[in-house]
């Protein structure tokens, strides 16, 4: 049988008790809640990159979403914009060659 202790999405308690699946749950501290969402978002990134699906890009941008209502992040769209004005976007898709 696998284990497994990591932040899971809301519902999943309740999914798992509809299936009489036993767990234990506990809520994390605002510290290892943060160390979690991060773990969770190179858990994503990898099954987006590795898959190319749109659910897996849903998946990524749900964690993102959660991090950015931590207090340490709330300004990273200022940031964001900032950098595109500065530095543009990806969608002219350049791609450069050359030596480091």
């Amino acid at each position: 049988m696998e284990s497994y202790n990591k932040l899971v999405r809301n519902k999943i308690p309740e999914m798992l008790n509809a299936k009489g699946v036993s767990y234990e749950k506990r809520i994390a501290s605002p510290e290892e809640y943060k160390r979690e969402l991060i773990k969770k978002l190179t858990e994503e990134v990898a099954e987006f990159s590795e898959a190319g699906d749109p659910e897996e890009l849903a998946d990524v941008l749900e964690v993102i979403e959660s991090l950015r209502d931590l207090p340490e992040y709330k300004d990273v769209e200022t940031l964001r914009l900032k950098k595109r004005e500065e530095r543009g976007g990806f969608n002219d898709r350049i791609i450069l060659k050359g030596e480091k």
